[in-house]
């Protein structure tokens, strides 16, 4: 099933309008205001600012895209984590699934540390199985700092390569943005992470990450810095900084860190989900090789409960350098057996 083009269009719509409203919100309300915390449940904590978009993001939906043909919204912030839309519809009749994070980068955005990000992924509606294999229209938006007047938007149609532009705020002036993944086949003088942003095993994430650098590295000079790391509390920023050229290697780990927490009578903390990689398509058509961290092709339910490890390479020369590297330190924690069978390997 072919994407309608006129439904790339309406998400950018969508996308731009919740910008304008997050950059509004921002620029009148204290970062206190926005940092409230509304909600606290079993999933990610709801800030103030989150509300702002949320509101947004249904009415939208509803009438740039429910209003032609049905749809299941999949969101944090909705009844049950979905909602079919135009409302009355039924689910089995909807022909896509679209599953958005409305603000990717929230706690950034909210104290103006860095930009945030909105994701969208459309996929055919295969009821509960669908999965972001599956994903055929990605869409991200950058909503930048109240200081910053450009704005990024990246999308991707499977198959057709992925395109961006760039938004001056001020100006209004829209101009094409050239992507260019990393060409480069080592790590000397780049970016290259290892996702650890909260407490709770950043030791062995850390471990994790120097054992890597440093197996890659080869020689080292003593003063000098081979390689940087950059850690982006925003999984549409990091996958936008593959993208962009700017990172040569990320990696999430943390879903596989559990057993290790467990054994630390640690209660494991906040991951990735899939509405957080919902764009991931962008930076595959962008040539960016993403996999499960695994070494196998990222797949996971559009659902909101779903933990996903992933890890993304600017290049097959840096895939070749880093995988088998990072295979074997995950193996040698025993962190891959766990995960290999919770994702049924």
């Amino acid at each position: 099933m072919s994407v309608p083009v006129q439904m790339l269009s309406a998400i950018r719509s969508i996308h731009e309008q919740i910008r304008d409203a997050v950059l509004a919100a921002t620029e009148i309300s204290a970062t206190a205001e926005l940092a409230q915390v509304v909600e606290d449940g079993e999933g990610d904590t709801i800030y103030a600012i989150d509300r702002i978009s949320e509101e947004l993001l249904i009415a939208l939906f509803e009438r740039e895209i429910a209003a032609q043909t049905p749809i299941v919204l999949i969101a944090e912030g909705l009844r049950e984590g979905k909602s079919v839309l135009p409302r009355g519809a039924r689910e089995q009749d909807a022909q896509w699934r679209i599953i958005a994070d409305p603000i990717d980068g929230t706690r950034c955005l909210m104290y103006q540390k860095r930009s945030g990000w909105i994701l969208t992924g459309v996929a055919p509606n295969h009821g509960d199985a669908t999965s972001l294999a599956e994903i055929e229209l990605a869409v991200q938006t950058e909503i930048p700092l109240v200081k910053q007047h450009l704005s990024d938007c990246l999308w991707a149609v499977r198959g057709k390569g992925a395109s961006a532009e760039r938004y001056n705020r001020l100006s209004g002036e829209r101009t094409p943005l050239a992507l260019r993944p990393s060409s480069s086949t080592d790590i000397a003088s780049g970016f290259c992470s290892v996702a650890r942003f909260f407490a709770g095993g950043r030791d062995i994430l850390a471990s994790i990450d120097d054992e890597i650098a440093h197996a890659a590295s080869g020689e080292r000079r003593q003063g000098k810095a081979y390689c940087f790391e950059d850690q982006y509390l925003s999984t549409g920023g990091q996958l936008n900084e593959l993208i962009q050229g700017h990172d040569r290697f990320l990696t999430d780990l943390r879903p596989l860190l559990e057993p290790l927490l467990l054994e630390r009578q640690l209660v494991p903390g906040l991951c990735c989900h899939p509405y957080d990689l919902c764009t991931e398509l962008i930076a595959r058509e962008a040539g960016i090789e993403i996999t499960n961290a695994l070494g196998d092709p990222l797949n996971a339910p559009l659902n909101l409960e779903a933990d996903v490890a992933w890890a993304g390479f600017a290049n097959t020369g840096i895939r070749r350098l880093i995988e088998p590297l990072l295979l074997h330190a995950l193996q040698s924690r025993r962190m891959i057996p766990a995960v290999a069978d919770a994702i049924g390997k």
